[in-house]
This record gives C-alpha cells, sequence and structure tokens, in this order.
C-alpha cells in the first residue's frame, strides 16, 4: 500500500496528457467534481485490482503445474485433450477458437480441482440484512458474516479424501457457477465477475503449456496457508521445448 501511494503522488505531481492505465482514471475521478472517491478508496481499488486480476490466477498456475508435473496421469490426459484440438484444426498453427475452448471436457474438471485445492480467496465476506437463526444462535441484521470456503472445500463428508488432487471427481458435474459445496469464485450475487475470465486464461495457458513445452523441477514447491496459499522457498523449475 506504501508503494501504491508513493505511485499515485508521483502521478499526481506528473499527470500524463493521455490516459493509458487505470492510475489515469482514478486520477481523473479525484479530481472531478461531484466525485465521491476518495485516496483512500482509490488506494484499496488498486490493491483490489492487483489481487483479483493477477495474485489469484497466478498462483493458481502456479499450482497447476505443480500438479501436473506430480499426477503423469493427469498431464497425460490433458495432453491428449489438447494435441486433439491442434488435430482437428484445418491449420495447425491457428489460434485457440471459442468452440475449441467449450470442447475442454477435462481440462474444466482439472481447472475446478486446481481451484478447489488452491483457495485462492480464503475468506468470503457478507452483511446479514435481517436477523438470521442458524443453529440455535443468532446473527444479528447488520452483523459481518465471514464465509471459509477452505473448510468446505477441504471438509471430508463433501470430497471424498479432499487434500488428494483428482480432476476426475468432477466427471458428470456442473462445471460452472457455484454451490454450496464449491465456492472458489464466491457465490450468489456477489459471485466473482473475472470467474469466467479467470477459467479462460488457464485453459489457453494449459493448452500452450501442454503443447509446446515441458518442465523439469529445480527445487521448492512447498505449500503453506497463512491463510492464504503460498509458497515460501518458490517452486522453481525449468522450462525447455517439447521436442528440443
Amino acid at each position: 500500500m506504501k508503494m501504491l501511494k508513493r505511485m499515485l503522488e508521483e502521478r499526481k505531481s506528473q499527470p500524463r496528457k493521455e490516459q493509458s492505465d487505470f492510475f489515469d482514471y482514478v486520477l481523473e475521478e479525484l479530481q472531478s467534481k461531484d466525485t465521491i472517491l476518495t485516496e483512500a478508496i482509490a488506494l484499496d481499488l488498486m490493491f483490489v485490482l492487483l489481487f483479483a486480476s493477477f495474485e489469484t490466477t497466478s498462483l493458481a498456475i502456479t499450482l497447476a503445474i505443480k500438479f501436473l508435473h506430480e499426477h503423469p496421469k493427469a498431464l497425460k490426459e490433458l495432453t491428449e485433450e489438447h494435441e486433439a484440438i491442434i488435430r482437428r484444426r484445418e491449420n495447425p498453427s491457428y489460434g485457440l477458437t471459442w468452440k475449441e475452448y467449450k470442447s475442454m471436457k477435462f481440462t474444466f474438471q482439472f481447472i475446478n480441482e486446481t481451484a478447489r485445492l488452491a483457495n485462492i480467496a480464503p475468506l468470503i465476506f457478507r452483511k446479514a440484512l435481517k436477523d438470521i437463526n442458524f443453529k440455535g444462535y443468532t446473527i444479528p441484521a447488520g452483523w459481518a458474516v465471514m464465509v471459509c470456503p477452505p473448510a468446505v472445500h477441504l471438509n471430508p463428508a463433501k470430497y471424498e479424501d479432499p487434500l488428494q488432487f483428482n480432476p476426475w471427481r468432477w466427471e458428470g458435474i456442473e462445471l460452472n457457477g457455484a454451490s454450496r459445496n464449491f465456492m472458489a469464485f464466491g457465490g450468489g450475487m456477489r459471485f466473482c465477475i473475472g470467474a469466467d475470465f479467470a477459467k479462460v486464461q488457464m485453459a489457453v495457458f494449459l493448452h500452450c503449456f501442454v503443447t509446446k513445452y515441458k518442465c523439469e523441477l529445480i527445487k521448492g514447491g512447498d505449500i503453506v496457508r497463512t491463510p492464504g496459499l503460498q509458497f515460501p522457498n518458490g517452486y522453481h523449475i525449468k522450462i525447455s521445448g517439447k521436442y528440443d
């Protein structure tokens, strides 16, 4: 936050003639006459943007690579699915199409299982609009409610062997949206607006990764949750061309 504040001060002292990034739009809004935006709110928005658009997907993709390295069967099935997509093309060098993306059955299972175990957003906040009675307790209107998705995603009563990476558990299950047992992207009216974008981003990455590259573990890969997912000693891999 200190870094973002310093950057905001620098941009205010040296404004640009043309808008080129989100900072410019924030500054324009801060300077408008009838704005409700304050500098504190603006900095919070910048922080949330960084977290939601980068931190979440980068961690999920890192974990996905780790799972591919540790589960050869999943890597084989994922590779076969994406190589089949390329074989069906009129020209193998063409980029992915929406139709091809929607055909990635096992990829969606892989992404859902990665999201379930990643628990990138370990907490979801909601507000009680009225008094709610729950298991003998009353949650008063106006109180904040903190939902913990990992408590569900890692619950053996909801998922068999919940700590085990098993993308095949999603076979025959609706893979879009959310449910009481799957809240990787929140749920209800406040469902993550970037959920579909995140899935597309991961699918495109996986398509390129398994069809063009191979990787070798160098060091790291340990996971801790504090409560968010972290790699305390990093995850170092060597990437090379698949057919080199």
